[in-house]
This record gives structure tokens, C-alpha cells and sequence, in this order.
């Protein structure tokens, strides 16, 4: 089973200017002077081992897509757009006719604004459906590509679209997972989706703010995350962001993830749905930060803890 991420930032898509190209290309300049980089190797192993991800990469641009692979179909998880790229990947693959499985956290334009771009939808013979624990998902996205918002209305789309609304006490078996979801507090309610198959459980659990009842034991999240192999975890803001000058925003931190990912026993802890505003080497303080953190707890639990980026692949 993996797990690709394919859009990791929340709020709106965070743009790369031309400056912050010169910057890296500069560091990286700077950083090979003392080096004898005669052969192609030689320059991979430089850029592989010198180099911080923030110069030799990036944390990427787009919103909220998660694809999980492990079934004969498609299993996505929100459509921000990374959704784009994911499509235009089935497409490549030319792995169609296809059916795909995507489920909706819920309907903030960041979590839906690639749907219009998908091409996997456009086209006859592919199977969509559409899950989600709100109320009309069909018609927010109907109402995304109507005039005068968009050229392209949904009706377009020659895909087979169907939309089918959750209930969040109940379990689902769809594409060989076991699903269920959560609800969570967040600005009109998002829900955190549980997948579970062959002993391996993902939780997707973004756009979600933990508050003073996380402390207590009976917390809900802790049983809903309890021993999950990979947790993807809204760390947009950091700490003293999420506590005093966004708080109810509908968003967590860094910290906050460490604690409940440890209380819970998780194995792998993937921040995300980071804040537009940090630049590449701000995300790479906060991942050093977030595992020195955690640190403190290695002789009790080590938890393995990395930061989403676009086009990240996990094994689970």
C-alpha cells in the first residue's frame, strides 16, 4: 500500500516566484565551490546529500490531494489542485477507462478547486464517485462551474458523476477499505476519514482544531487515530499562531500533532495542509523543530514524523 501526495498546502495554492528560483540556484552554486563535481554522478550525489530539501526541492503549490493506492480503483482524498497533476498522471498512465473513489473532507474552495481541471472526468467511460458527510455536496460542485463563476459547466463532463452522502456513526466498505469518519471543528464542519485494509490503517484527518478537551483521555480523536500506520495531520500554524492570533480558525500546529500522534500511538505522522505563507526553508525549521520536539519521547515512543510536499510517496 502507498500513499502519494499530491497537493499538501491549505488555504489557497502557494505560488513560486521567480526570485525564490534565483535564490535556490544560488545556494546551490554556492554550496558546490568546494566540491569536484566532474561527472553526473558525482553533481546527484551532491544535490542528494549537500543540499537542504529547501534548495534541492520544495514543499510545492498545491492544495489538498491525497491519492492512496493499494485497490484495483482509485481512492482520492480531496479535490484542491493537486488534483490536476493526479489527473493528468491517470492520463499518462493511460490507465483508463477508469473508476476513481474520491472523498471530501469537506467543500472549501481549497479542497475543491481542481475538480474542474481533472480530464479524467471529461471523458466518457470513466466512473466518478463523490462521497462526503455534508449536505449537497453535488450542488457545490454543480454551483463551482456555473456562470459566471466558470466556462465549463459539470454537465460537460462525460464521466459518469455520482455523489453519495456519508453518515459519520456508520462504517463503509468501498474499494476493499474499511472507511469511516469523524467529525471535526472546523468553520461549517470537516470530517477526518479512517481507511483500513489488510491490518494497515491511514487516517486523512485536515482542516481540524484541537482545543482544551484534547487533553482529556476520553477524547474522541485519540481512539479514531489509535495506532494508525500513517496519520496525514493539519499542521498549518505554528504554535503560538494557532493558539492566540488564529485560534478558531479551524486549524492545529505542529505540537499539537506530535502529542495526539504519540498519545495514539501512531506509527508515521505526515504534517500537512501547510500554511501558503512559509516559504521551503520556514517548512524545513518547523520539520527540525517538530522532531526535536518529539525527540523527548524516543525512550517511551519514537514516532516517525515527516512534512507533506507535493509529490511525496509513502510506503505504509
Amino acid at each position: 500500500m502507498k500513499v502519494i501526495i499530491w497537493g499538501s498546502r491549505g488555504s489557497l495554492p502557494a505560488s513560486v516566484r521567480s526570485e525564490t528560483i534565483r535564490y535556490k540556484i544560488y545556494r546551490a552554486i554556492e554550496a558546490a565551490k568546494d566540491f569536484d563535481l566532474k561527472s553526473k554522478a558525482d553533481i546527484e550525489e551532491f544535490i542528494d546529500k549537500q543540499l537542504p530539501f529547501a534548495v534541492r526541492g520544495g514543499y510545492g503549490t498545491n492544495t489538498s490531494c491525497v491519492e492512496i493506492r493499494g485497490a484495483e480503483e482509485y481512492i482520492v482524498l480531496d479535490c484542491g489542485t493537486g488534483l490536476r497533476d493526479f489527473g493528468n498522471y491517470v492520463m499518462q498512465s493511460r490507465k483508463i477507462p477508469a473508476r476513481f473513489h474520491i472523498f471530501m473532507s469537506h467543500v472549501h474552495w481549497d479542497h475543491i478547486c481542481g475538480f474542474p481541471f481533472f480530464v479524467p472526468a471529461f471523458i466518457k467511460g470513466n466512473r466518478l464517485d463523490i462521497y462526503g458527510f455534508h449536505e449537497d455536496i453535488g450542488q457545490v460542485f454543480t454551483a463551482q462551474q456555473a456562470p459566471p463563476c466558470f466556462p465549463v459547466p459539470l454537465t460537460y463532463m462525460q464521466a459518469d458523476i455520482r455523489f453519495h452522502r456519508l453518515e459519520p456513526e456508520k462504517e463503509y466498505d468501498i474499494a476493499g477499505f474499511r472507511i469511516s469518519g469523524i467529525a471535526q471543528n472546523h468553520p461549517q464542519i470537516s470530517y477526518g476519514f479512517k481507511f483500513e485494509k489488510d491490518g494497515k490503517k491511514i487516517v486523512y484527518s485536515t482542516d481540524a482544531e484541537h482545543k482544551g478537551d484534547a487533553d482529556k483521555e476520553t477524547y474522541p480523536f485519540l481512539s479514531f487515530f489509535r495506532n494508525a500506520d500513517l496519520l496525514i495531520f493539519d499542521t498549518q500554524y505554528a504554535l503560538l499562531d494557532a493558539i492566540y492570533m488564529k485560534e478558531d480558525w479551524g486549524h492545529s500546529s505542529n505540537m499539537i500533532a506530535v502529542e495526539l500522534a504519540i498519545r495514539s500511538k501512531v506509527r508515521h505522522l505526515c504534517m500537512y495542509h501547510s500554511e501558503p505563507a512559509y516559504g521551503d526553508a520556514a517548512l524545513d525549521k518547523i520539520l527540525r523543530d517538530t522532531v526535536k520536539y518529539a525527540s523527548i519521547y524516543d525512550d517511551s515512543y519514537p514516532l516517525k514524523i515527516s512534512l507533506g510536499y507535493d509529490g511525496l510517496e509513502i510506503e505504509i
